[in-house]
């Protein structure tokens, strides 16, 4: 049988990058980790050793680094597009680019009742996520671009149930109608067309997905972490309808009321063990169906 090289990429990973805005005496910061992968004609690279072609993973990160003081980082999803488009464009071997970037939050240190001018402390565990895809050159290029974010730990002390799902012989699972939930969300969404035009405000965008996805969290009545998923997604494509697909990853962090009756204690839902794990994942994809699927986005 014949053996190929069946599909090939590369990059620089996680490139630290810590921008200051000093041309005020307001400082600004945004804390950033960047990955870059190439795609294009690398086999040589591979099958024969032959660099002609390759671009460095240093001259990536040097890149990288380099746009962060010529571009900016007016947001992290238009930052991470021009690298994107630098890669693709001005590179002639690179046919393919992907951007990914996480950002980490701070916010200002807090003196005599007033943000500090130039001191901050890391807040949360949350992070902001972008990535930026780019395939093909001149009038045949693709561009897409993903917005998102990764453990925002989400929880509330009721209006939560879980009965009537399958039972078998091994079933052990009581029925609820009244339980903890909580999870640590991963969301990803992907932009339409009408957010690649200048001036789009993908700050803006993105706080109004995040307030959707939370309000959907807290508001609604669960009957299961799928219900809850399918409605907080339906509820960020209808706020911000230039977002046309989102992803959603989450961890069933389950909580168990304590038996405390073996010590004469009644528990009216109020000590409960924090188990981390085995968990349930749940996941789900809620698209606008009026956009077609693009799977090259993602991968």
């Amino acid at each position: 049988m014949p053996i190929v090289l069946a599909d090939h990429q590369y990059g620089k990973a996680e490139n630290r990058v810590v921008r200051f805005q000093r041309d005020s005496p307001r400082h600004e910061v945004v804390d950033l980790n960047v990955t870059t992968t190439l795609r294009g004609d690398f086999a040589d690279a591979y099958l024969t050793g032959d660099q002609s072609k390759v671009l460095p993973t240093d001259t990536q990160k040097n890149t990288v680094y380099a746009y962060a003081k010529e571009k900016g980082v007016a947001s992290v999803e238009g930052y991470a597009l021009d690298l994107a488009r630098h890669f693709v464009d001005d590179v002639a071997p690179v046919t393919g680019a992907r951007v990914d970037v996480d950002s980490y939050p701070w916010t200002r240190a807090q003196v005599g009742g007033t943000g500090h001018d130039h001191t901050w402390v890391r807040s949360g565990g949350e992070v902001r996520t972008a990535a930026a895809a780019v395939h093909g050159k001149g009038a045949e290029q693709v561009v897409h671009v993903l917005a998102g974010l990764k453990e925002l730990t989400l929880l509330k002390s009721t209006g939560s149930q879980f009965t009537g799902f399958l039972t078998d012989g091994y079933t052990t699972l009581a029925e609820t109608d009244d339980r903890v939930m909580a999870t640590s969300l991963v969301a990803t969404w992907r932009y339409g067309p009408a957010a690649l035009a200048d001036g789009f405000d993908f700050d803006a965008a993105r706080a109004a997905v995040r307030a959707a996805l939370v309000e959907q969290f807290a508001t609604l009545h669960s009957l299961a972490l799928q219900q809850t998923l399918w409605h907080m997604g339906r509820a960020a494509l209808e706020r911000v309808p230039q977002a046309v697909e989102i992803r959603l990853l989450a961890p069933n962090k389950h909580h168990f009321a304590y038996d405390l009756e073996r010590f004469g204690v009644q528990n009216r839902g109020e000590v409960f063990h924090a188990d981390d794990r085995p968990y349930g994942l749940i996941q789900a994809v809620v698209a606008d169906d009026a956009f077609p699927p693009a799977p090259e986005a993602w991968s």
